[in-house]
């Protein structure tokens, strides 16, 4: 039945109880398996991610209020289109679902924008691309996502061993980059090929051996590859590397966050593509 309008001012909110219900299911399942629901749309938590994906014209199916956060809807209700079913749910219920140990009360299911790998490469000559391979914390993905927007690259490729796109932290963790940014899941032996036939050169980061950083040549089009802080990238694929990057730091420290490493090479890859602009 629909709450009083106290609540929500237009009417639109209909309470569910019971953790049966379809679109419930759906919510809980995307959040535990970080995966998308059957009909392609993605879990999402918090007021702020939820205006992130408003503001990137993202398609949301349903918008889900915990009943102590419902005094928040009527902000968000005027900013969501006829279309989009909102839910209020008990607390305990809310809680039970989403995977944040202090929900905000707000979640949603949203469609995603689908790119393929083919698109994202034939992009190259306008910005580098990131190549992540088995980076399993969800927080340095978010962190590489915010950055790569941030620094103009046209794409990153998520390779096997690399957290899901669609784990609500790492999608948190983006501050809605990846509501815009050309995210692809795909498989080094399909991209490194692929990579190579459109003429991108392959690098790839090293805690210390390799070209250092400033004295590289960044400005064409470019495929980072990016590994793990423990493994790095995987040896198998370091022959298809054109070449190798470091990035110069203390002897005390061992290695940098996988975040931080691809930040910093991203804002060496946009100074660079800077200065060739300001030469031409």
């Amino acid at each position: 039945m629909a709450i009083r309008a106290t609540n929500a001012p237009d009417g639109r909110l209909r309470r569910v109880e019971g953790r049966h219900n379809k679109l419930v299911k759906e919510l809980r399942k995307a959040f535990s398996q970080a995966e998308l629901t059957p009909d392609g749309y993605c879990a999402i938590e918090g007021a702020r991610i939820l205006e992130e994906a408003i503001r990137s014209g993202l398609r949301i199916k349903t918008v889900f209020f915990s009943a102590s956060a419902a005094g928040k809807a009527a902000k968000l209700l005027p900013q969501l289109g006829g279309h989009v079913e909102t839910l209020l749910l008990p607390d305990a219920l809310f809680s039970n679902i989403v995977p944040s140990d202090a929900p905000q009360g707000i979640a949603a299911l949203v469609r995603l924008k689908n790119f393929s790998l083919e698109e994202v490469i034939a992009k190259a000559p306008y910005g580098p691309v990131l190549v992540l391979t088995g980076i399993q914390d969800p927080g340095n993905v978010g962190t590489i996502l915010r950055s790569a927007e941030a620094f103009g690259a046209i794409g990153v490729l998520l390779s096997e061993g690399t957290v899901s796109p669609f784990n609500s932290k790492v999608v948190r963790g983006s501050a809605g980059s990846a509501f815009r940014l050309p995210v692809v899941q795909t498989k080094l032996d399909g991209a490194v090929p692929l990579l190579k036939q459109n003429s991108v050169r392959l690098l790839a980061t090293s805690s210390h051996k390799g070209m250092p950083l400033h004295e590289a040549k960044l400005s064409g089009p470019v495929a980072i590859f990016i590994g793990n802080e423990g493994a790095g990238v995987p040896r198998n694929v370091l022959p298809a590397m054109d070449e190798m990057l470091a990035i110069p730091h203390s002897d005390q420290v061992e290695s940098l966050n996988a975040g931080v490493a691809a930040s910093i090479v991203l804002y060496e890859i946009a100074k660079q593509r800077t200065a060739v602009g300001s030469r031409k």
